[in-house]
């Protein structure tokens, strides 16, 4: 890991993804200040090195470098904007990094806002799940100025190994669209293959392995697939969030005069896996709407 010994950064959201990005922060030497909606995780992160603060105003007093990391685009938006918003104390030349899946035409406007406060801006959404920001590997899609990413690469490095500057602020939320589109259909995808073999009594186990190797291997077939013949469901990514990002896709391309019927279909089943009581299971439990068994 590249080292970010004594820079003080500021990190929002403690979920599944930002506890352990938090923790491989403090393991550079980084003094981390935490903020986060509920109290425990503060808790927990300062039992392991870091600060806490009860507002997003006051990191933003604290710290000059600060993540944020909350499920949705509202919550980026209150975290940014609120009345207790990073806007209202956000220091000149401050860098804000964005590393949800926040919506594109939102992304634009948040930028605009840090940058005429004199700061810079980075979207920057991840893509590896837990597995990933817990070994620091995680795919960083980035968007903003040249300036803004030179900044924030650094940090960027600590949290994941392959990075992209894909083009300016907005940009990467553009790629993790296009991501999560691919991720939701293929999980669909194997769902359905994992389906029919169980309905034609073969073991999707076995299934899983005949395919590895060939053209319709994938990552999603290992670890997803994985998931599903041992049907276990812990959340690495929530149904609930992968619904709202396809959810956001689909609102974008419509934005763009775009059709996306395969991906408003996906969107449709996580739809219905949430309404049979799946919303806090794995995504991959897209397989126990489809098993006939």
């Amino acid at each position: 890991m590249q080292s970010i010994n004594n820079q003080t950064i500021g990190f929002i959201g403690l979920g599944l993804m930002g506890r352990p990005m938090c923790r491989n922060l403090l393991s550079t030497g980084a003094k981390l200040i935490v903020a986060n909606r509920s109290p425990q995780p503060c808790k927990d992160m300062k039992e392991a090195g870091a600060t806490s603060v009860a507002s997003p105003a006051e990191m933003a007093s604290l710290a000059k470098v600060i993540i944020i990391m909350v499920a949705d685009t509202p919550a980026v938006e209150s975290v940014l904007l609120g009345d207790n918003g990073l806007i209202h104390s956000l220091q000149k030349n401050s860098l804000v990094i964005d590393m949800g899946t926040t919506s594109v035409p939102a992304t634009y406007r948040f930028g605009e806002m840090v940058e005429k406060k004199h700061g810079h801006y980075v979207d920057a959404p991840v893509s590896g799940g837990t597995i990933g920001a817990e070994s620091g590997n995680l795919t960083i899609m980035a968007g903003g100025t040249e300036t803004a990413f030179v900044k924030a690469l650094p940090i960027l490095k600590v949290l994941g190994d392959h990075i992209t500057h894909v083009g300016s602020t907005g940009a990467g939320q553009v790629a993790k669209a296009a991501n999560q589109v691919i991720v939701g259909l293929n999980i669909g995808a194997v769902a359905e293959a994992f389906a029919l073999a169980k309905a034609a009594g073969v073991q999707p186990a076995k299934v899983r392995e005949a395919l590895q190797g060939g053209f319709a291997d994938s990552r999603i077939l290992e670890v997803h697939g994985k998931r599903m013949v041992d049907a276990d469901y812990t959340p690495g990514a929530r149904s609930t969030t992968q619904r709202k990002d396809m959810h956001q896709a689909v609102e974008f391309a419509a934005s763009l005069g775009l059709d996306m019927p395969a991906t408003t279909l996906s969107r449709t089943l996580y739809d219905q896996l949430i309404e049979q009581g799946g919303s806090d299971l794995d995504h991959a439990a897209l397989f126990k709407l489809l098993d006939a068994s």
